[in-house]
């Protein structure tokens, strides 16, 4: 097909903001329990019904009593019962009188301050008695202490972790609307793969990308509706691709989309819907394509071309497949977190194109964080993504690179919470 894009491809950034522009996003909304809505987007904002924990609790264990100053040492109280979690003392506490209470109870009416249970005790088994000075800490919790009534727990466009959750769940909410996720297709093709398991004959590889890609993806919190492996045939190409962008909202494939005799993927895109671009200025990285295949209805469905290597497919995902699917969910996407660390070793490189480089998070015997590279860094070694912890960003032009060089890395890890 003709060549109307930049030799050497369009830099990442520039091709990152490419990809969404051509993207808008309208996404449907559905309401799911609480628990299956781990790492999806909220659709709306959400309030709470009413204040949390919705009463006074004590902070630890000790005895309630009706005095707001701290008391003397010395002082003395009658007991008169006790408010556990879930068994509340039920009677409204006078002058002069005790409880003994546990933390998280909640407090009676008239309770001013806990006295924690290390500062007195009880001469007999109704009496108590204050043994040491205390603190202007009251040790209770306010009735409000996490959300009060009509307060907002979570904005629309949030993304869902287990502290969001569990905070919703502290407040009584059971059910949350959140948008939906883009349906995905994946097409794996080429002549020489075969299914993990099967015998390999000369010149044949076992298939790894679709686990690499699917997994990654499910990582990510984009599950694959439709995945496929093809050989290099384009009637059978073609069929694939029809069939995935009939049933997916978008679709991805990885090989066959550079300039070999084999590779029929980007001609059939021009022939199915549209090449928007073409070729990366990245290393790994450069054979990728970016564009739409005719939906079933005519609407473009949004088509990732990525590189055949695994390393180069795992890379371009994460760089512009990952941001385009958060902005079809509805979220304004987020990029990994990047910083600058030094080099843990002097670092030699061919000039060429800016390159993400694997490595791992090394802090040295002064706690100093390092970035450490090891083993080849070959886009078809899958075991350079093992325990990566970085992507480092090294310059085009950069060739020697001393040790305790500072260059930016791009944090391969998920938030905890």
């Amino acid at each position: 097909m003709a060549e109307p894009f930049p030799a050497e491809g369009l830099p990442l950034e520039q091709a990152r903001q490419a990809v969404l522009a051509a993207l808008s996003a309208a996404p449907l909304v559905e309401s799911l329990p609480l628990q299956e809505a781990l790492g999806r987007l909220s659709a709306a904002p959400v309030l709470a019904a009413e204040s949390v924990p919705g009463f006074r609790a004590s902070i630890l264990d000790g005895y309630a009593i009706s005095t707001p100053e701290p008391p003397a040492s010395g002082t003395r109280w009658q007991l008169v019962g006790r408010s556990a979690p879930g068994a509340p003392y039920g009677a409204e506490l006078g002058a002069g009188e005790a409880i003994r209470i546990l933390t998280g109870a909640p407090l009676p009416t008239g309770a001013q301050r806990v006295l924690p249970q290390e500062q007195v005790q009880c001469p007999t088994a109704s009496t108590l008695e204050l043994v040491e000075a205390v603190s202007d800490q009251p040790w209770i919790r306010a009735a409000d202490e996490e959300a009060s009534a009509g307060q907002q727990l979570l904005a629309a466009g949030t993304r869902l972790g287990a502290a969001e959750l569990a905070r919703l769940a502290s407040c009584g909410i059971s059910q949350l609307a959140v948008t939906v996720r883009p349906r995905l297709g994946l097409l794996i093709t080429g002549d020489e793969l075969i299914p993990p398991g099967e015998r390999r004959p000369p010149g044949a590889i076992w298939e790894s990308n679709g686990t690499l890609l699917e997994s990654l993806l499910i990582r990510l919190g984009y599950p694959v509706a439709q995945r496929r492996v093809v050989a290099d045939d384009p009637a059978a190409l073609r069929l694939a691709l029809q069939e995935l962008a009939a049933g997916s909202d978008v679709v991805v494939s990885t090989g066959g989309v550079s300039a070999g005799d084999s590779d029929w993927i980007r001609p059939l895109l021009a022939e199915l819907g549209e090449v928007a671009f073409w070729k990366l200025f990245l290393k790994p990285g450069r054979p990728f394509a970016f564009g739409s295949l005719q939906g079933p209805s005519g609407q473009a469905i949004p088509f990732f071309g990525l590189p055949g290597n695994p390393v180069a497919a795992a890379i371009t995902a994460l760089q512009l497949l990952w941001p385009a699917l958060q902005q079809l969910e509805g979220a304004k996407p987020q990029l990994l977190p990047r910083f600058q660390l030094p080099l843990a070793q002097d670092l030699r490189r061919r000039a060429g194109r800016p390159e993400l480089a694997r490595a791992r998070l090394h802090v040295d015997g002064s706690g100093v964080p390092m970035a450490w590279l090891e083993g080849s860094q070959a886009s078809s070694r899958i075991g350079s993504l093992q325990e990566a912890d970085l992507l480092l960003e090294l310059p085009a032009e950069a060739t020697q690179l001393a040790a305790g060089t500072l260059v930016w890395a791009q944090l391969l890890r998920l938030p905890i919470f």
